[in-house]
């Protein structure tokens, strides 16, 4: 069975309550964003494989650990998921980087496909699928489903705010994936927003609104 870790640190929390903040402008929404990624991508990655090898010092031949087989590729789900990225980077930053885009359709609240472009091997890659908001779950479900349609094994998925609803659609879609979250919230109202959430988390990454 899956993970499903909220995360307690208390960086983290300070970091998510700023970002909250209706006072807290693009510049400051954008570095804190990226921050927050960065903090939770630390702790999602504890439980990677280690392989020894052995090296040679300046003074001495020894054995370290070093990440075992593929490296990492990082996932952001557009628009929003763009603000995690440059976070992990500095964290893991051979990683490649695919991006997978959908929109939520205003009526139906499904996700709908516009745009899917992967490194070529990324089924042997472990993967992180990034997206801040995990609201109703449906473009993650279909995120992560595209990419075992593509041969990707090795998935794990990170938000920095998620609704229970989300994170139940996510469990019973995808048990096997495990998710990384920075604070799980209260329930979605009446438009699929999260409460008390943060708002529109790609306009105001963006500045778009």
């Amino acid at each position: 069975m899956a993970k499903i870790v909220v995360m307690d640190h208390p960086l983290i929390q300070h970091k998510i309550g700023y970002i909250r903040r209706t006072t807290t402008g693009t510049k400051d929404f954008r570095q804190t964003i990226s921050e927050i990624a960065m903090l939770i991508c630390y702790e999602a990655t504890r439980q990677l494989e280690l392989a020894d090898v052995e090296i040679e010092t300046p003074i001495c031949k020894t054995t370290v650990k070093e990440l075992k087989g593929k490296k990492m590729a990082i996932i952001p789900i557009l628009r929003a998921g763009l603000g995690m990225v440059d976070g992990m980077l500095t964290m893991i930053p051979a990683a490649k980087v695919g991006h997978i885009g959908l929109y939520r359709d205003p009526e139906t609240k499904k996700p709908v496909e516009y745009y899917c472009k992967l490194p070529e091997d990324c089924a042997d890659r472990e993967v992180f699928v990034v997206d801040p908001m995990l609201a109703t779950g449906g473009s993650s479900i279909a995120a992560i489903q595209m990419l075992k349609d593509k041969g990707c094994r090795k998935i794990h998925f990170m938000c920095i705010i998620a609704a229970p609803e989300g994170v139940e659609a996510m469990k019973a879609a995808h048990p096997d994936v495990d998710m990384y979250i920075g604070a799980l919230d209260e329930k979605l109202n009446d438009h699929a927003y999260i409460v008390p959430g943060l708002g529109d988390a790609g306009d105001r990454i963006f500045g778009t609104k």
